[in-house]
């Protein structure tokens, strides 16, 4: 964002230098089979001040294994109700009934519109899986104008 010489300079435009931070952690277990299942609780609704504001997606998936799984579990964002293209992909690796592991995701993306948006987690657990309350997702906001 420029400033021109002899602009004046506005409290909203200062503001929007700031990165704005929202996060929110699950508040449930999802347990599979599921596609493309709310992560409970772990969802963020903010509203952007300008057109094109950037944002970027930490998403934290805890998976735990509750049986013997054959095949693959996953992670995703939607933005205003949009899977997103990047997974964070669970094996199990041949682990049993108590196995837990951590799986992330960076993702990036541009809001096209002003207004109000909701970004949540969603998750794809299969059979013998379930996401675990220790999943979250923190979402950073740059205005860009």
């Amino acid at each position: 964002m420029a400033f021109l010489a002899g602009e004046t300079i506005t409290a909203g435009r200062l503001n929007r230098l700031q990165p704005a931070t929202y996060r929110a952690a699950a508040t449930s277990a999802l347990a599979g089979a599921a596609t493309l299942a709310d992560v409970p609780g772990a969802t963020v609704t903010f509203t952007s001040e300008t057109a094109n504001a950037v944002y970027v997606v930490n998403a934290v998936f805890d998976y735990r294994l509750t049986g013997t799984p054959t095949t693959l579990g996953s992670g995703n964002i939607h933005v205003d109700g949009v899977v997103q293209a990047e997974f964070a992909v669970f094996r199990d690796g041949g682990g049993s009934a108590g196995t837990s592991a951590t799986v992330t995701q960076v993702y990036r993306g541009t809001l096209g519109a002003a207004g109000s948006h909701t970004i949540k987690l969603v998750a794809s657990p299969v059979a013998g899986q379930q996401i675990n309350i220790y999943s979250s997702i923190t979402v950073t906001i740059y205005e860009v104008a």
